[in-house]
């Protein structure tokens, strides 16, 4: 996962500079290939989920202008991805939208969502829901 988000960094930073360079952003996708030196395919692959194996890491890196191992730490984003514009959207609403209760209940339930890491497995499909928003 930490590769897949590295990587699609630095697709967000290629597509940035080209468009800030007055690229069309038509065909960029592939132009972001071809600097990888891998197909276009390979690259929706990528975007989706096929893993990205050391080999292919390394050359990812060499051809990106990166340290070795670079998509392999951890990097603080400035750009989050859409799916996390999202998120923090809906997260908002429900935040503005709830009493003083339902903003506490909601707080408490994202902190022990992120110290928990992983979804707990849990017999009862409601333990995953977040607290209903109290108006």
């Amino acid at each position: 996962m930490t590769r897949r988000t590295n990587v699609l960094a630095l697709h967000r930073l290629f597509l940035e500079q080209q468009i800030a360079a007055g690229k069309p952003a038509k065909g960029l996708d592939q132009a972001f290939a071809a600097s990888l030196e891998i197909s276009p395919s390979m690259w929706s692959q990528i975007k989706s989920a096929r893993p990205i194996g050391d080999t292919l890491a390394r050359q990812i890196e060499r051809h990106a202008r990166v340290d070795i191992g670079w998509l392999d730490a951890q990097h603080a984003t400035e750009h989050p991805d859409p799916a996390e514009e999202r998120f923090v959207a809906v997260a908002r609403d429900a935040w503005r939208s709830a009493n003083a209760k339902g903003k506490r209940d909601l707080r408490l339930w994202l902190t022990a969502r992120a110290s928990a890491g992983e979804p707990q497995s849990s017999s009862s499909p409601s333990d995953h829901k977040p607290p209903k928003a109290q108006k």
